[in-house]
This record gives structure tokens, sequence and C-alpha cells, in this order.
């Protein structure tokens, strides 16, 4: 196993600087069977890059800071800045995306592909001052239609072992969510209207009566009779059991966690036709009837800052954080270790001669440490192994949740890790209408190449420290 792992270290650092998508095969065939990517490399659309910008941006020695360059180019008065890495890869493997998406109830085709967008999603993207000073422009700018809504979206994704997957879900995860929003938008249009249990059911049966309104319902219920007897043929059913109560931000909620899944799906599918190399980690943030979103699959992070108050809005999701889910599958599935790990944890690598002997260790069900006597098959290679960055699932990946890598395996062998992996998201939400908010409170949203050398309150006083000697007017 050893051998393995210096193998694959030799691999990874020998194969750094290929273009994504290559092989050895691949070059002896002079490229013939490179298959091409879905989508070709690029940098965030709303940069405006020239070609000659796009090259720089490449360049490792100078690293430049490539940021927005029109103020009302983005709305809400969105900054965004990157910078490629110091030479981990040839490109910069991450990505970013930001929307306005329409949503507009349309008959489902079911002979038409889930990605299929829709005739036209993207309006002009809204200032700050159009939304604070007359919100309803903007919405008869966006669509004419009053019944129509339309969300606000912003997308960072963090690749990895290529830019593939990461430019992919740039480009189609909003989409999923369109289409998943799509399908209970005739409930969102209805805010006081509570989500019927099964669709079909009469909706007024659904709506949040007052007090009185509910007692004089009941009233009447019960002078009609029960269901069924004479003179009450459309009395419905009377219901003898509890029925949970579901709110409309939950259905967002499950509409966004539905687009990760079918977004890595749509991966996986299209990943036996085009080159989508790696995979990434996917930070969304979605502002819907008043309320923002936040969805996170990844060591991405999303913190809010009002009134000089910091707001935590994703949680990391890493070997570490999720090693008892990923020993628990572990112990489950033994087969998905392939006779080369084990589930257990040590705090360091076991040798042969402490066989016999008791040791510290921890399993999928301990958060705590206990001692146990090493047998022979504790001798494998942990499953979950280091601490921090270094943390690693088989020895191969440090995150656990995300988009792609479907293809990935443990160096030498026929073990794949993609079970390990989730593209399920964390969602939080955060009811704008439910706070007061200053023209310096914002919201930070950035990949762990900041995460790892910022601490949330350094973040929080960078930011502070330079809206604070910005003019107010200027809103870029």
């Amino acid at each position: 196993m050893l051998t393995r792992m210096r193998s694959a270290v030799s691999s990874l650092v020998g194969g750094i600087m290929a273009p994504a998508g290559a092989s050895v095969e691949d070059e002896d065939s002079g490229g013939a069977n490179r298959a091409l990517p879905r989508f070709p490399y690029c940098r965030p659309e709303f940069l405006g890059l020239s070609a000659d910008e796009l090259e720089c941006a490449a360049d490792h020695i100078s690293r430049a800071v490539l940021a927005a360059k029109e103020s009302g180019r983005l709305p809400w008065s969105t900054g965004y800045a990157e910078v490629i890495n110091a030479g981990k890869s040839a490109l910069n493997e991450d990505q970013a995306c930001c929307e306005v998406v329409e949503l507009r109830k349309r008959p489902a085709d079911p002979a038409s592909p889930s990605y299929t967008p829709t005739t036209r999603r993207r309006a002009s993207l809204p200032t700050r001052e159009s939304l604070e000073s007359n919100e309803d422009c903007l919405i008869q700018e966006i669509s004419q239609e009053e019944e129509d809504l339309y969300f606000h979206y912003w997308g960072l994704f963090d690749g990895h072992a290529g830019s593939g997957a990461a430019v992919f879900a740039s480009k189609l995860l909003h989409l999923h969510i369109e289409e998943q929003l799509q399908s209970v938008l005739e409930i969102l249009q209805k805010p006081s209207m509570q989500p019927p249990t099964c669709l079909g059911e009469e909706t007024s049966l659904h709506v949040r009566p007052s007090g009185s309104s509910q007692r004089a319902l009941s009233r009447a219920a019960s002078l009609r009779g029960a269901a069924g007897a004479p003179g009450s043929p459309n009395t419905p059913t009377p219901r003898f059991f509890m029925e949970k109560k579901v709110k409309q931000e939950s259905l967002v909620v499950g509409a966004i966690e539905n687009a990760f899944k079918e977004m890595d799906k749509h991966i996986g599918r299209e990943r036996g036709v085009y080159d989508i190399s790696g995979g990434c980690t996917a930070l969304v943030a979605m502002h819907l009837l008043g309320k923002l979103y936040v969805a996170n699959a990844g060591d991405s992070r999303a913190i809010i800052l009002r009134m000089g108050e910091i707001f935590p809005m994703s949680s990391a999701f890493t070997p570490e954080t999720e090693r008892q889910r990923l020993q628990c599958l572990a112990y489950m599935q033994p087969h998905l270790l392939g006779n080369e790990f084990t589930h257990l944890e040590f705090p360091r690598t076991v040798c042969k001669k402490e066989v016999g002997k008791r040791m510290l260790y921890r399993d999928y069900t301990m958060k705590g440490w206990a001692y146990k006597t090493v047998q022979e098959d504790d001798l494998k290679f942990p499953l979950v192994f280091g601490e921090g960055k270094k943390a690693r699932v088989m020895a191969t990946i440090g995150v656990t949740r995300g988009f792609g890598d479907h293809d990935l395996k443990v160096h030498g062998t026929d073990i794949s890790i993609k079970p390990f992996l989730l593209c399920n998201p964390e969602v939080r939400v955060y009811n704008l209408e439910q706070f007061e908010h200053g023209p310096d409170d914002v919201m930070v949203l950035a990949t762990d190449g900041l995460w790892d050398v910022l601490s949330n309150k350094e973040v929080a006083e960078a930011v502070t420290s330079f809206l604070g000697n910005s003019d107010p007017d200027n809103h870029h």
C-alpha cells in the first residue's frame, strides 16, 4: 500500500502540468482518442476578458488579480476577484457564475432532456439602485407577466484534477435549479399558500386561514357531517392522523437539493461522450422571494457580515468533518474498501510489531477515542487518514462533497472513490426581510484558497476596513 502511495504522489507531481483530459494513450495516438470538452475552457463570462487578458490570467509568475470591470455588470453591487494558483495546475481550475434567472411556467416535455435551457433565462442584470428604488420596474423589465418569478444566483466551483467538472457545473447548475423550481412555481406564486401534501387536492384546503376563519370552517364542516353521508358527496374524507405542515421555503430547499443531485447525474451521463475532467466543490447563493438560500457541497465557505457581526452560512465537508459518515458506509459495505483499507481510524499507521498490543482507535460510532487490541486486519491503511488540509479519503482526495470524480480510483487499483463522495449540499436560509441592514453589510463567498490563510474575523476586518474607506456612492 505504501508503494502505491509513493507511486501516486510521483504520478501526481509528474502530471500536474498536463492539460485536462490528457493521457499517455492520447499522446501516443496524437490526440486522436481524446474526447472534446462539453464546454470550452474559459474564465467567468462577466469578467469580459480579452484574448490578451485571458493569456495573462494564466501567468503563474505575475499572478494578476482579475476583477469585474463594470460596476453595473453584476447585480446587488456584487464584487468579484480571482487569481491563478502558484503552479499547481496549468489553468485556473475554479469557476464562477452570476445570473438572474426567470421562472416561467411551461408545459413539461418528457422527451426533452433535463438540461435543456429555457428560451429566455437571462435579462439585463439589475444594479443596486434599481433594486432599492424601483423593484417593480425591474420585474417588468425581466418579465411582462405578473405571475412570473425570478431569482438571483451566484455560484463558485472549486475544481480539482482538471477544470471540466467546474466549467460544466458553472454553465448548467442554475438551469437545473430553475427546472426544479418550475415544478412548484404555482405554489411559490402564492406566498400565503401552504404547500399541499398531495398535488391535485383542493388548494383552498391548504391556505392558512385566520383564527376566526379556522373556527368557522370547523363549525361548517361539523354541520355538514362526515364524508360519504347522504347530502354531502363533495365533503373531503376526514383524516384521523397527524399531517406535517411544510413551509414554502422548504420547497425551495428541496428544489436546490434535487438540482445538485441532477447536476451530478448529468456529469455522469455526459462524461461518456465529452471530456469532463476531474471534479469540483460547489457553493451557491440564491435570492428568491426575500430570502437568501446558501447551498454548499465541499470546503468553500460563505459568511454574512451584519452590523459588525459574523454569521456563518455554511459548513465545510472534509474527510475530518465527515469521518463518521465515511466510516459507517465502509462498515456497512466493506467491499468498497477493496481489501486494502480499514474503516477504523488510528492516530498513525499501525506497524506489524504492534499486533496484539492495545492502541487508540475510533470507530464510526465514536467521537472520542478508546483502546483496542490490534489485529492483523488493522494493518491495512485507514479509510480516513491525516488531519487538517492533509486529511484524505483513501489517501487520494481531500474533499468529500461536490460534483464529478465519477472515474476517480485509488492509484494502482480498481477501487472507486465515488461511492464515498456526496453531491448533496447543506442549504441554509437567511430571511433578508427579518433584519435591518446597513450599507456596509455584505455576504462573502470564497473557496478554500482564501479561508486556508484567513479566518472569518480577518476577512470581516478587511472588508469592513475597505468599505469604511470607500465612497458610499461607489457601488463597485
